[in-house]
């Protein structure tokens, strides 16, 4: 059966509440949740409105409750509730009304039934106080669940603009405008949604590629980086491929359009990121699958009290049929109002995102540590995650004895402060570092894939970026005049957190789009032997659901847009913080310091959090199940029917006690965390 992909609620296929969107079709159990799908900036708007409205009314509603005492406190407190109530509340009506549609239980029936019983006996008591004298209200119990739990809702709903944002951004690399080659001859700048498959444009050098396609003319490199997730350039002359989203670096191309919008690489990309984000469970399941459980047990107790009253103490005569029944009946369900398991989960969280915060780590998702804490798999990215982001020169050798070495820089870093190829800024920085001033060139020309020539003082200065990556050669009229080692440095916490992940029984993997025989060296340096090499981003995807279907649960790390895709198929990514901006939009957490360990850290945070959501949970359910027999009159052999007049200050003070419970066990989860992390 379809899950809703909002609410998480089963729908049968046989809905015509459907949406097909991003080569999916998608089904929902209400036009609430099929508008947050299509809009969910509007809807969050809405969210944000009820939220500011419930806060502003429920805080006076607990101030006089239990700061002041005031003429008619009942009546104001009714009053202040009635806006929370009726249209905060409204929000939850809807869920509720929608679940017993579709003949389930939910956190919104739970939410739903619990305050409007509490209000509506608080209302009625207020005004017609003979009925049950001395009876309690319920208005600060009512609007303080309202409010809280419509807090977490609109977290959620940021967290999922986020995910919106990150494949927005994504697609936002692609020009709006395009240099569409008519008849060989004319040049004439159009809209890239007039384009159609078989058109020929021209890419000049800076711009970005729109489309995919092949390279009929022209020679230049392209920076696939966003891709591949390696910095290194790929030449690209008539006949080569290139990618929609990519950079051409350094030379004007022809090609021929082969795919473009939601069929281009970028397009698929998109569709990938919003798909594996809609796709994505939430922890707040755990209280809708109790939910679906626990509201008709609730309802079924509460009504069987009522009818075991109403016969018994009718068969006796007694006077106080109805309003024993009722008492009863509304006992049952207030004490089952669902507050302690509304606070269970954000108040963990809560506790959770500042120990997270204080060890550099940005929690963005805090609804995956439920998966998070399932983790068995965690599998690396390679470059810029495990191995530093851009190359350092490791050694620069002049070919005579001469020159000195800075001297070799001087000519270099001169020729390449014309070039845009990641290599060339590594020589230039270095040089500025070393505050070496770089002479005059005149006629300076790059030669895409091969280096960058120009004359100073009269002399030819070619620096030439051969074959192998590693090495750049400095000629000098012709002469070999020195040469340049630069490499990828392996991080120095990355071998430590494999250990660390290993020691704790979870496998490690590495995905990368460089050579196998780079990725392989990496690997066996820190210890990872399952490794993917020379592989594209939608690969990646491919790779981590191949994974999840073998029963794996999935962390990947990457720190770039090619990784962006990845992120989010996994059941939880998290960006480095060398990252590109939609990694960093895309993932469930951020790395705010270059320390790998931080990963494990991660872990055992998240492991610990769903720990303690679930004891906090469990101590919620634990005073239901010893409560609700006792409102029912469990205890009444005992005391007498009396105790039907003590019933509500029960209902409030068990309401209390959870709550206390559930905060004072979240606050140990500091001192659970900093013990598994020693």
């Amino acid at each position: 059966m379809p899950i809703d992909p909002i609410c998480g609620m089963n729908v049968p296929q046989t809905s015509d509440i459907t949406v097909e969107q991003d080569s999916g079709k998608y089904y929902f159990c209400s036009n609430s949740c099929r508008l947050k799908f299509q809009a969910p900036e509007n809807e969050n708007k809405k969210e944000r409105r009820a939220l500011i409205i419930s806060w502003s009314f429920s805080i006076p509603v607990l101030l006089v409750n239990y700061l002041f005492s005031v003429p008619s406190k009942d009546y104001i407190m009714l009053l202040l509730s009635l806006p929370v109530q009726f249209y905060s509340g409204l929000l939850f009506y809807k869920g509720a009304y929608q679940s017993l549609r579709m003949r389930s239980g939910n956190m919104d029936l739970l939410i739903s039934i619990g305050t409007l019983t509490a209000f509506s006996f608080s209302a009625f008591i207020t005004i017609f106080p003979g009925y049950f004298p001395g009876s309690l209200v319920f208005f600060d119990a009512s609007v303080f669940i309202i409010s809280l739990i419509l807090t977490g809702n609109y977290i959620q709903g940021i967290i999922e603009l986020r995910a919106n944002e990150a494949a927005n951004k994504l697609t936002s690399r692609i020009p709006s405008q395009v240099h569409l080659v008519k008849n060989r001859e004319e040049i004439k700048d159009v809209g890239i949604d007039s384009l159609k498959t078989g058109d020929i444009i021209l890419i000049k050098s800076g711009e970005n590629v729109p489309v995919d396609g092949t390279v009929i003319s022209g020679r230049t490199e392209v920076d696939e980086s966003m891709l591949t997730g390696e910095a290194e350039p790929v030449v690209k002359i008539k006949g080569s491929g290139v990618m929609s989203g990519t950079i051409n670096i350094n030379g004007a191309i022809e090609i021929r359009v082969e795919k473009i919008g939601r069929n281009s690489t970028v397009g698929k990309l998109y569709i990938l990121i919003r798909q594996a984000a809609v796709g994505k469970l939430k922890i707040q399941r755990l209280a809708d699958i109790f939910s679906a459980y626990f509201v008709t047990i609730v309802m079924v107790a509460a009504v069987i009290s009522a009818l075991v009253w109403y016969i018994y103490l009718s068969t006796v005569g007694s006077a106080l049929t109805y309003e024993i029944s009722i008492l009863s009946f509304v006992s049952v369900i207030v004490i089952a109002c669902p507050c302690a398991i509304g606070l269970a989960t954000p108040i963990t969280l809560l506790v959770s995102a500042n120990i997270s915060s204080k060890r550099f780590i940005l929690i963005k998702n805090m609804n995956a540590f439920d998966r998070l804490s399932k983790v068995n798999l965690v599998v690396f990215d390679k470059t810029g995650t495990l191995t530093e982001s851009k190359p350092s020169i490791d050694r620069i050798v002049s070919a005579s004895k001469s020159y000195n070495t800075n001297f070799v820089l001087y000519y270099a870093a001169a020729i390449e402060q014309y070039s845009n190829h990641p290599i060339a800024k590594v020589i230039t920085e270095l040089a500025a570092e070393k505050k070496i001033k770089l002479p005059e060139v005149t006629n300076p020309e790059e030669n895409p894939g091969i280096g960058v020539s120009g004359t100073i003082n009269g002399e030819l200065v070619e620096v030439k970026r051969g074959e192998n990556k590693s090495q750049v050669t400095i000629y000098l009229s012709g002469k070999r005049f020195g040469d340049m080692t630069l490499s990828y440095g392996i991080k120095s916490s990355a071998g430590k957190v494999i250990k660390k992940f290993t020691a704790a029984g979870v496998k490690t993997a590495m995905i990368t789009g460089d050579t196998y025989a780079e990725a392989k060296n990496v690997g066996d340096s820190i210890g990872i032997y399952d490794i993917h090499a020379q592989v594209s981003p939608k690969e990646k995807s491919d790779i981590i659901k191949s994974y999840q279907e073998k029963g794996f649960y999935v962390m990947y790390a990457g720190d770039g847009i090619n990784d962006a895709a990845a992120i989010e198929t996994s059941d939880f990514g998290v960006a480095v913080v060398s990252g590109s901006d939609i990694a960093k939009e895309g993932g469930d957490a951020i790395l705010l310091k270059d320390d790998m360990i931080l990963l494990f850290d991660l872990y055992i945070i998240g492991r610990a959090t769903v720990s303690k959501v679930k004891q906090n949970i469990g101590w919620a359910i634990g005073y239901n199940t010893v409560l609700i027999p006792i409102a029912g009159g469990a205890i009444v052999p005992l005391v007498g029917l009396g105790v039907y007049t003590l019933l509500p200050i029960l209902a409030a003070a068990a309401m209390g006690m959870s709550s206390i419970s559930v905060v004072l066990n979240a606050l140990f989860l500091k001192k659970s965390i900093a013990r598994k992390l020693r």
